[in-house]
């Protein structure tokens, strides 16, 4: 045929529009005669262009088109241009699937099948495919007719008729029907072997799970039984054999129609192995015995199928408890965990980027943190024992075990990269799971999921999405610790009765169980999420609260927090998905009162839990930097000095629940083992937060009343555990007030100005509010009580010149700045430093004057009815003892040995050790004396939320200070006789350093 230049330009143009990729091969083909009402006609040219890939759709058409008989063919095309919906079907398979145009042209009636589907609302189930596969009586008529079915559900997926959930449930329900007609044929082949045995097949995988891929294995398990014609046991299963094998072998074996897709049966017991077909209690006992923990996985998606339902059904019955059962296995999470990763570790690393199903993010991935998650929660809640992947992820999230979000974002990626499992299929019908690396392929694969502007960009962005999501989400969920935790109660104990529940109370250790059973009753009653997710979370924490000294502190702190917090989006869906939040937080509140006094106050600050950075005390500069910008924000000192407290009270709680948590451990994070890193951290995070505290304290006041600038330069000098770094949570701040007046300032109104910003200062710092105070103690400067509150550089030189008694010059042993004026700070440290390390150390009436100061403190400050050997401060080697040894040491020896010139008791006495001035051993004693009576002192703050310098004597308080201590229930007496056995020893070398004995 002889072609018109022009006319060829233009249909050149026209196809290259329409999106054909090789526009003079299409030109080709238009050209042929059978081919004109095409290339004359715009409505079948558009409808190619519209399909995923126009130059396939082409050539299929045309192969179809030729394989019809002359007369047919006029008939087909005339069909097609007048029925939209049968031509967007026709061509949309065409265009997506090799395929099903190699089926069509082997079986060009086949076309006509699509037309009893036209009505878009009609999706077939099994009966229908049944009817299709009814005339099917041999292997070969049987893959003609499966072919058919599986073009009809091909062309509603390409049309977007159905959706992915449809188009795989019309998967599995074909296949359904193809096992059946399969074993009929089997049946009809050896009507002996079909009289001797009852047979029933069980769907597993996609195809129990109503979720089939266009090619896949079709997971199977046969269970076989006598007839009921009295047909011993081994006969019968020799039949039932036959009839399996025989069925295997119609769906897998390959012709020139090709294979339908292989009948794999390794899932059953003792996998390829083990007999093709057991009796049901043969199941059963292998399932009680002997079965691995993914192997109650997988029958998660168990469902009988074909030969006899009833047999079937009672395989299912019988079996179904023992896969609800499966999550009380001993390690059975890290079980499935450690599978998820074999299979990824296994991916050929050619493959990984590229793997749909197996890889990160990939649907193995949705499909295993589903599955067990169903298999922790299931054992209580029926609504999520569903085979289907994202019925079972719907039900969760219904459920509060999944947030909704989290749900909604996984639903969407599944369906995502499940439906290019399918395209990428559909295309050869061949079994992978692998993103195809050719331009062309992408091209296809991106239009058939409706990507047109740039296909393959588009695809992969869309993919890399996805995959992402995916892999952020299952490392969230499938790692989850509360799910081990959950998997590790009994089933009683997943949901609570009234009865059961306070039974259980009672064992645990809850002193008031029906106090307590009111705060569940409150906690869990209802049917709103809240209440959903709490049922999940509360048995678990309760076996938290009850490894505590005070289980019912920690539920009533869990109900405040919860009644305060509950209705916040966040709350919740923190202690269900974030790491080790709940756990963390059941430590916190039921470790004693300080922790959650400072929660309750704020609420949101249990974020802090969940944050991996979260327990990670901050440094000074960050602090000074956000205290001073809240300052900054704030109108009016008052108000600017609430908002310095209240991040003080934020941080001491993250200060607060790091120490716990360290102390205590989590299964995440194990206790510390090294005290003396828990007392430094603790140490310099209140000192830092502190400093910060009044840093802002001190720019509220002075911008308030001066602007810019105080009319004197001002600096606060850290005295007493302050300067030393050494501060506890409930220590006072003792401090020195130095100021210099401005030039052009005379001395009168610069002391004016720096006694009111000292007034302001501990005024704010201690009005009654939600936030605990910050009490400014100056009572060690110069004088005392009765001397001034503020003194200039200058006069501080004069009295420490004329006055200064040995006393005070250790007592600046501590000095540090700490806010304010930094060049008068060191400028101060400069005039004092002679008076703490005097040169050529200090003379013996100067060591005569500390010994007996230190026998007067003894005898005339300790409380009356003190326990000595108990008292941390001032008690036998405690506090007090080893750093008036320590700092004995260092006025003596500062001015020659420049590590003892510190402010820090711990860094003072190492160096000591270093110029060889203590032995190593009277170090350690020292050392481990001061540690423990801090961390003692530390304890019984937290557990009792108030400052204390001996042991409680309320038992489940000094149980509480044992716990924080590392000594568990019932062993707080070796916690007394070991603090009494350490202080007893440091004791001893201080009488030998200190007083010279």
């Amino acid at each position: 045929m002889t072609s018109v230049p022009g006319r060829r330009s233009s249909t050149f143009t026209r196809l290259l529009r329409h999106g054909f990729t090789h526009p003079a091969v299409a030109e080709r083909f238009l050209d042929l005669p059978e081919m004109a009402p095409v290339r004359t006609d715009s409505v079948l040219l558009d409808a190619l262009g519209a399909t995923a890939d126009p130059d396939l759709a082409l050539r299929g058409l045309v192969r179809l088109v030729e394989a019809q008989q002359p007369e047919e063919r006029q008939g087909l095309l005339d069909t097609l241009i007048a029925a939209k919906p049968l031509r967007d079907r026709l061509l949309g398979v065409l265009g997506t699937s090799e395929a099903l145009g190699d089926h069509l042209a082997r079986h060009p009636h086949d076309w006509q099948a699509l037309v009893m589907y036209e009505a878009a609302d009609l999706h077939p189930g099994v009966a229908e495919f049944e009817r299709g596969l009814a005339e099917a009586t041999d292997p070969v008529s049987l893959r003609v007719a499966y072919r058919r079915c599986l073009l009809s559900i091909a062309a509603r997926d390409v049309c977007g008729t159905t959706d992915m959930t449809q188009n795989a449930a019309e998967l599995a329900d074909l296949a359904t029907a193809t096992l059946r007609a399969a074993l009929a044929i089997a049946r009809s082949a050896a009507p002996e072997d079909a009289a001797a045995c009852r047979l029933a097949v069980i769907a597993m995988g996609k195809c129990g799970g109503h979720e089939l891929n266009y090619v896949s294995d079709v997971d199977v398990i046969f269970v076989g039984e006598p007839a009921s014609d009295g047909t011993d046991e081994s006969t019968a299963l020799k039949a039932a054999t036959r009839l399996a094998s025989h069925l295997m072998r119609i769906c897998s074996e390959t012709t020139v129609e090709g294979a339908i897709w292989p009948v794999d049966a390794n899932l059953r017991p003792e996998g390829r192995n083990g007999p093709l077909v057991r009796t049901l209690s043969s199941h059963l006992a292998y399932y009680q015995r002997w079965a691995k923990t993914w192997e109650f996985q997988a029958l998660l998606k168990a469902r009988p199928v074909a030969g006899d339902l009833e047999l079937g059904a009672d395989y299912i019955e019988a079996l179904s408890p023992l896969v609800w059962q499966a999550a009380e296995r001993e390690n059975f999470v890290t079980d499935v965990q450690k599978m998820r990763r074999r299979v990824v570790d296994n991916i050929p690393a050619a493959h990984i980027d590229r793997e749909l199903k197996l890889g990160p993010g990939g649907l193995r991935d949705v499909e295993f943190a589903v599955q067990l998650l169903q298999l922790v929660h299931g054992r209580s809640d029926t609504t999520l024992r569903s085979g289907t992947t994202l019925d079972a992820l719907k039900a969760l999230a219904a459920g509060g075990y999944v947030g909704r979000t989290d749900a909604a974002q996984l639903d969407e990626a599944y369906r995502f990269l499940r439906s290019m499992e399918h395209r990428i299929q559909l295309y050869r019908l061949r079994r992978t799971h692998l993103v195809p690396e050719s331009e062309e392929d992408l091209r296809r694969l991106g239009r058939s999921l409706g990507l047109r502007t740039d296909p393959v960009a588009e695809l992969d962005k869309e993919w890399r999405r996805h995959g992402s999501v995916v892999r952020r989400l299952h490392e969230k969920l499938f790692y989850r610790p509360l799910l081990d935790a959950v998997a590790q109660l009994t089933p009683g104990e997943t949901r609570l009765s009234a009865k059961a529940a306070g039974q259980r109370l009672e064992a645990l250790g809850y002193a008031d169980p029906a106090a307590a059973l009111r705060h569940l009753e409150a906690l869990s009653s209802g049917v709103t999420r809240k209440a959903a997710i709490q049922r999940t979370l509360l048995p678990v924490l309760l076996g938290w609260f009850a490894d505590s000294a005070d289980p019912d502190a920690g539920l009533l702190g869990f109900r405040q927090v919860s009644d305060a917090l509950g209705k916040t989006p966040w709350y919740l869906r923190l202690l269900r998905d974030e790491g080790a939040a709940a756990e963390n937080l059941a430590r916190v509140l039921s470790a004693g009162r300080l922790a959650p006094d400072l929660l309750l106050r704020a609420p949101e600050a249990v974020a802090l839990l969940g944050d991996p950075e979260g327990l990670k005390p901050r440094g000074r500069e960050h602090l000074e930097q956000e205290v001073l910008a809240a300052v900054g924000r704030a109108d009016g000192a008052e108000a600017a000095v609430a908002a310095a407290r209240g991040v003080r009270r934020r941080e001491l709680f993250r200060t607060a629940a790091a120490d716990l948590i360290s102390s205590y451990g989590t299964e995440e994070r194990p206790a510390e083992h090294d005290p003396g890193a828990l007392v430094d951290r603790v140490g310099n995070a209140v000192t830092d937060l502190n400093a910060a505290t009044i840093a802002g304290a001190l720019r509220a006041v002075v911008r308030e009343k001066w602007g810019d600038e105080l009319p004197t330069r001002f600096a606060v000098i850290g005295m007493g555990r302050f300067g030393g770094h050494e501060l506890s949570y409930g220590s006072d701040a003792d401090v020195l007030f130095v100021h210099e007046p401005r030039e052009g300032v005379d001395d009168h109104e610069a002391a004016q100005a720096a006694n009111t910003v000292v007034a302001e200062m501990r005024r704010l710092l201690q009005l009654p509010t939600a936030d605990p105070p910050l009490l400014i103690d100056a009572d060690l400067r110069p004088e005392g009580k009765t001397g001034p509150l503020v003194r200039t550089l200058a006069s501080y030189a004069a009295y420490y010149r004329r006055w200064s008694l040995v006393w005070e010059s250790q007592a600046l042993l501590r000095a540090e700045p700490m806010a304010g004026d930094a060049d008068l700070g060191m400028r101060f440290i400069e005039l004092i430093d002679p008076l703490r390390y005097p040169a050529e150390g200090l003379g013996e009436d100067a060591v005569r004057e500390i010994r007996r100061l230190k026998a007067r403190m003894e005898t005339e400050r300790l409380p009356r009815g003190a326990d000595p050997t108990l008292h941390t401060k001032l008690g036998r080697g405690g506090l007090s003892d080893v750093e008036w040894t320590v700092q004995l040491l260092q006025m003596r020896h500062g001015w020659s040995e420049p590590g003892l010139r510190t402010t820090r008791t711990r860094e003072a006495l190492a160096a000591a050790h270093a110029a060889e001035l203590i032995s190593t051993e009277d170090a350690q004693i020292l050392d481990d004396a001061w540690v423990l009576a801090t961390r003692v002192r530390n304890g019984v703050m937290l557990v009792r939320g108030r400052a204390g310098d001996t042991f409680p004597s309320d038992g489940r308080e000094l149980g509480a200070v044992g716990r924080y201590l590392g000594y568990g229930s019932g062993h707080v007496g070796e916690m007394v006789d070991e603090y009494r056995r350490t202080t007893r020893r440091a004791r001893a070398v201080v009488e030998e350093l200190f007083y010279g004995a």
